[in-house]
């Protein structure tokens, strides 16, 4: 039987100052080299528990939500390097010497990020359907969506829906998107992320992220509908993530997790134990 624990943001000290965790949930606590879950660009960590719950039979299983995500809080700078160090601090606060890292898109960037800075941390890396290289902007028109999105005036989700669907015309990414909407105290509604330092940080967000090769075990899952991952990328893996094997899943886009997450779960879960077997 798992077990489960939701920890919303808190302060604490680190090296004198003061500093915001970032908002996270535990499962099967103390069981194993545990695994952290990063979420990817407009994400939380509660877009993952069907998985995390699957995971946390084998193992302690932390997933969380990324600063200016979800419950976490909001801050001006979205680089990788303070997005990573978030992670590295919540780490710390939970006396976690090593993990696996897997993150999804964006918040694989950030695993990446975190291992190339802190490798001593990271015993294995997983990355969903992203690789460690710049990107073209591809968001304007679910930013425009969202911004196009009248909060005040706003009666209800289906209407924030109805509005999403004539900028992006993928219904399941703005069902995913439209979760984020929630009624605050007042009963206004509000986006639990926060639209307004993704698009000023978006060329931050488009970034590659720098560093020292990384030497352990990577898992890079491609979608294989999705053009995240091309073989000109494959330099970048080279440099960065020598030690990388790729897998393909087949008949699945750039949210393979939702789309075949019973082959996702076995997939990462298998990586895992070859890993600690070794």
């Amino acid at each position: 039987m798992w077990k489960s624990t939701v920890i919303s943001t808190t302060s604490w000290n680190l090296s004198g100052s003061n500093c915001v965790l970032l908002s996270y949930q535990q499962f099967n606590v103390g069981e194993g080299i545990p695994l952290v879950v990063i979420h990817g660009l407009f994400g939380a960590a509660d877009n993952w528990r069907t998985h995390v719950v699957r995971w946390s039979e084998e193992r302690h299983v932390i997933s969380l939500d990324l600063r200016n995500h979800g419950h976490s809080f909001h801050a001006p700078d979205m680089s990788y390097a303070h997005m990573a160090d978030d992670v590295v601090a919540l780490l710390a606060h939970l006396h976690i010497d090593q993990a696996h890292i897997l993150g999804h898109s964006m918040g694989g960037k950030v695993a990446a990020q975190l291992a190339l800075n802190h490798p001593h941390l990271v015993a294995s890396l997983m990355l969903a359907d992203i690789a460690p290289v710049p990107y073209a902007p591809r968001h304007q028109d679910i930013l425009a969506g969202l911004k196009a999105v009248d909060l005040v005036n706003l009666k209800s989700r289906k209407q924030g829906l109805e509005v999403l669907n004539t900028y992006e015309a993928d219904s399941k990414v703005c069902q995913f998107l439209i979760k984020s909407l929630y009624r605050t105290e007042t009963k206004d509604f509000a986006w639990r992320f926060n639209l307004t330092v993704i698009e000023e940080q978006y060329d931050n967000i488009s970034a590659a992220p720098t560093g020292h090769t990384y030497q352990g075990p990577v898992l890079v899952l491609k979608g294989e509908k999705s053009a995240y991952i091309l073989p000109e990328h494959r330099p970048a893996f080279t440099s960065l993530l020598p030690n990388t094997q790729l897998k393909v899943m087949t008949d699945c886009g750039h949210w393979l997790h939702a789309e075949k997450p019973d082959l996702f779960v076995r997939l990462v879960s298998r990586f895992i134990r070859d890993t600690q077997s070794q």
